[in-house]
């Protein structure tokens, strides 16, 4: 089955470890020219425009024009899609976050029970 193109949904769009570098710089909601993103996250000019043109297209990113420059926003908004369908499973997070703390509050009684026995038989 071929794979659909990036710049169908935000999903495909992000599924891309570099896009997802680029929105972290945008996500302080300040807008920024394609050159201040370039510096920021080392990475060449071609590159970053070819990525904020695949986040325009699936309107994650806004772009206007400032004189000579193309400004870029993050729109947030967009990435809501992407926060629905990962809270689904949040609660198995929590589950395991619940399980990893009933543990470690479990052994640090184990400890103070263990060292205070301990310094009894001492």
């Amino acid at each position: 089955m071929a794979r659909a193109a990036t710049t169908t949904d935000v999903f495909n769009a992000i599924a891309e470890p570099r896009r997802r570098e680029v929105i972290a710089v945008l996500a302080d909601g300040k807008e920024y020219a394609v050159n201040e993103v370039v510096v920021r996250l080392r990475m060449s000019q071609p590159t970053v425009s070819k990525h904020l043109g695949v986040l325009r297209k699936v309107g994650v990113v806004s772009v206007i024009r400032r004189g000579q420059h193309r400004m870029y926003r993050l729109n947030a908004a967009e990435l809501k899609p992407v926060h629905d369908w990962v809270k689904t499973f949040e609660r198995y997070w929590m589950h395991q976050l619940g399980q990893i703390k009933e543990r470690a509050e479990r052994k640090a009684l184990e400890r103070i029970i263990s060292n205070t026995i301990g310094a009894k038989e001492e």
